[in-house]
């Protein structure tokens, strides 16, 4: 390749670089910033944060669908024993089988997946807003 054609090169590439819409990091103040979507674990960047970099063909992909939001809809097991035990619907899941006293008024959550249990005899009316979690 010639000297010629490489200047040449160069300047039809920066013609036809595509304009980035973000700001750079010196430009973005705590006014102006705009943050993405939060994810699970509670992040949330601004849009010239360095770690955006591996998002340049399109924007970070949030599941809406968290594990803590769909267990949480999940409505808790009533029973009427004291010792009840979770091993989350099947032994060969790799959930061990863990036991929960209900003694105490209120939901008793298992601590490795979450799924509730209450005892009808401890627990009657404004008990059920009462969350243990068992580990």
């Amino acid at each position: 390749m010639t000297i010629v054609n490489r200047r040449i090169s160069r300047l039809l590439a920066q013609v036809y670089r595509a304009k980035s819409d973000i700001l750079a990091p010196k430009d973005v103040t705590p006014a102006n910033a705009v943050y993405d979507k939060v994810t699970h674990t509670g992040q949330a960047w601004d849009q010239a944060d360095h770690r955006n970099a591996r998002f340049t063909i399109m924007p970070k992909q949030v599941n809406p669908n968290v594990a803590q939001k769909l267990i949480a809809e999940v409505p808790p097991i009533e029973t009427d024993q004291r010792i009840v035990y979770c091993d989350g619907g099947h032994s060969a899941l790799g959930h061990p089988r863990v036991y929960i006293k209900l003694d105490k008024p209120g939901n008793h959550a298992c601590g490795y997946c979450g799924q509730r249990f209450v005892n009808n005899h401890f627990t009657q009316g404004n008990d059920h807003n009462i969350n243990h979690l068992v580990t």
